[in-house]
């Protein structure tokens, strides 16, 4: 009996040891993000970096946000990790159904990295003219590289002439404290400046105000 009381009291220590070393290994347990915290990352494109520096432990977390409340951020960050592989198995399709699901509810990061893809040929067919859909809303809603990447496209010849109006709208009224970033689109109202008459520029000057 007094051996058999050992040989329990022994397992009972190693038992616990395993589990403080589990908890060790994977650290405090992260908590998960705000949406607005979420969407500031995306934006940021730091958020798959974020998701394996957590060490995978939100991945139930992001999924259940996802696919059951169908929160847009979530679905495409869940999006994205399928699509790249990220603490889960790859799965590029289903990525891409996620990705699309949330620009279809109108995040605008979704939107411009859904047209971005479709401009580059990423993951999907190139197909540039389908990209200029969803940069256009992206930008409409102020995503500054949609934008930037809807204008470089106009100024290709693909998607229509009407365009050229609101892009260059939206570039001249864009705000950035980046240099380079400010140099490219000066580049890019002049060239919509030299297919536009002057009083479709004037009038792409004046702010929309709203009463």
């Amino acid at each position: 009996m007094r051996l058999l009381a050992v040989a329990m009291t022994l397992i009972m220590l190693l038992g616990n040891s395993v589990s403080y070393a589990n908890v060790a290994d994977v650290g405090a347990p992260v908590p998960i993000y705000s949406e607005s915290e979420l969407i500031k990352l995306i934006e940021q494109n730091k958020h798959l970096e974020r998701v394996k520096a957590d060490q995978c432990q939100l991945v139930e977390d992001i999924v259940a946000r996802a696919t059951r409340i169908n929160l847009p951020a979530y679905e495409f960050l869940y999006g994205d990790m399928l699509a790249w592989g990220v603490c889960v198995g790859q799965d590029v399709e289903l990525g891409l159904y996620y990705m699309e699901s949330a620009a279809h509810q109108g995040l605008p990061a979704a939107l411009e990295q859904i047209g971005r893809y479709y401009a580059q040929g990423v993951l999907v067919q190139q197909d540039k003219e389908r990209a200029i859909p969803y940069l256009r809303e992206a930008s409409a809603m102020g995503n500054l590289k949609a934008r930037v990447q809807l204008a470089e496209l106009l100024l290709r010849d693909y998607g229509s002439p009407l365009d050229y109006e609101d892009a260059y709208r939206w570039l001249y009224h864009s705000v950035t404290a980046d240099s380079r970033m400010h140099k490219r689109i000066a580049m890019l109202r002049r060239g919509l400046e030299q297919r536009m008459p002057q009083n479709v520029i004037a009038r792409a000057k004046k702010r929309e105000t709203f009463w």
